[in-house]
C-alpha cells in the first residue's frame, strides 16, 4: 500500500510540471485527420486499456498487476489480494474518438475473478462494446493461468445486456521465476474460431540506492516491459516497449513506445488510491487518458 509522505511534495510539484508540459507538447506533424484510422479497440484487444499501461507504451501483458489485468492478461488476476475498481477516461480530444473502460477485479488465495467493459464511441465500426468476464487460477509458486469470455453488445439496445453475442476469447499464462523478473503470454480469439493474436512480454525491474532524503539513501525503482505481438493471420508483428520509473515509490514516471507511437506518463498514488495519465502521440493527433484505481 502506498503512503504519501509530506518529503515527497517536491517531487508532487514535479509531476505536475511534467503533466503541464506534456499536454502543451504538439506532435511534429500538427495534421487535422481527414477521416478516422481504425483504431486497436475496434477489435476485442486490450490496447489503450488504462493510462498507466498505455503510458509505458501498452507493453503490460507481463506486468498485468492493477484492476485492468483482466484485460491485458487474466492471469495476473492473482496478484494482489482483495477487490480492485478501476475507470478510465479519454478526455482530450474526444472529437476524434472516445473510450471509456471500467471493471472490478477481486483475488484470494490464488483464485482471481474478473468483470470489464470496453466501449468506444465515433470510430469506424460503429459502436464497438465488448463486457469480459475472466477467472484466474495460481499454479504453484510461479505460475498462474487465466481465461477470459468476451461478448460483443449491441447498440441500440433497450435493455442492459450482461453477455451479448459474437462470444471470443482470451487466454492467459504468467510466469515469475524471480521477484524481479516476469513473463506473460496472452493468446487472443477476436471472432470466429482460433487464436488470431499471440503476444509475448516480459517484465524486469531494477532497484538502485540513488536518492537520498535527509541523508538517507532510498531505493529508486525502474521497471521495463517489452511485448511482440504476432498475427496468426500474416498481418505485421506489432513491438511494444515501456518503462517505469519510480524515484519516490508513490510518484511514478512513465515511457513507452506502442507499436511506433511515443507515449508518456505520470502517476499518484495515497493509501488505496491511485491515479494515473498518460499521453500518446498518434500518427495525426494527441490522446490524453486519465484513469483512477480503487483497492481495498
Amino acid at each position: 500500500m502506498y503512503v504519501v509522505h509530506g518529503s515527497d511534495n517536491s517531487a508532487v510539484r514535479h509531476c505536475l510540471f511534467i503533466a503541464c508540459l506534456l499536454w502543451l507538447i504538439i506532435p511534429a506533424s500538427g495534421e487535422t485527420p481527414t477521416s478516422r484510422e481504425k483504431m486497436p479497440f475496434e477489435l476485442a484487444r486490450p490496447l489503450y486499456v488504462g493510462a498507466r499501461a498505455l503510458g509505458r507504451g501498452n507493453a503490460f501483458t507481463a506486468v498485468a498487476d492493477d484492476a485492468t489485468a483482466g484485460f491485458w492478461n487474466p492471469a495476473g488476476l492473482i496478484q494482489g489480494q482483495g477487490v480492485k475498481l478501476f475507470g478510465v477516461n479519454k478526455f482530450h480530444d474526444r472529437r476524434d474518438y472516445r473510450f471509456d473502460p471500467k471493471g472490478i477485479g477481486y483475488s484470494y488465495r490464488g483464485y482471481g475473478l474478473f468483470w470489464g467493459n470496453k466501449i468506444a464511441l465515433g470510430v469506424d465500426s460503429g459502436v464497438p462494446d465488448f463486457n469480459y468476464y475472466g477467472v484466474a487460477y495460481q499454479i504453484g509458486s510461479y505460475t498462474a493461468l487465466g481465461a477470459s469470455l468476451k461478448f460483443k453488445r449491441r447498440h441500440p439496445s433497450d435493455v442492459y445486456q450482461f453477455f451479448g453475442y459474437e462470444t471470443a476469447y482470451d487466454i492467459g499464462v504468467l510466469i515469475k521465476p524471480r521477484a524481479d523478473f516476469k513473463f506473460g503470454c496472452l493468446l487472443q480469439n477476436l471472432d470466429g474460431h482460433g487464436v488470431h493474436w499471440i503476444t509475448f512480454g516480459t517484465a524486469y525491474r531494477y532497484a538502485a540506492d540513488i536518492t537520498s532524503v535527509g541523508g538517507v539513501f532510498n531505493p529508486a525503482t525502474f521497471e521495463f516491459s517489452v511485448d511482440v505481438a504476432l498475427s496468426t493471420e500474416g498481418e505485421t508483428p506489432e513491438l511494444y516497449l515501456g518503462a517505469e520509473w519510480h524515484l519516490f515509490p508513490n510518484l511514478p514516471i512513465r515511457l513507452g513506445s506502442s507499436n511506433g507511437d511515443v507515449t508518456a506518463g505520470i502517476g499518484i498514488a495515497w493509501k488505496g488510491i491511485r491515479i494515473d495519465y498518460a499521453r500518446i502521440f498518434e500518427k495525426r493527433f494527441a490522446s490524453d487518458f486519465v484513469s483512477a484505481e480503487l483497492r481495498f
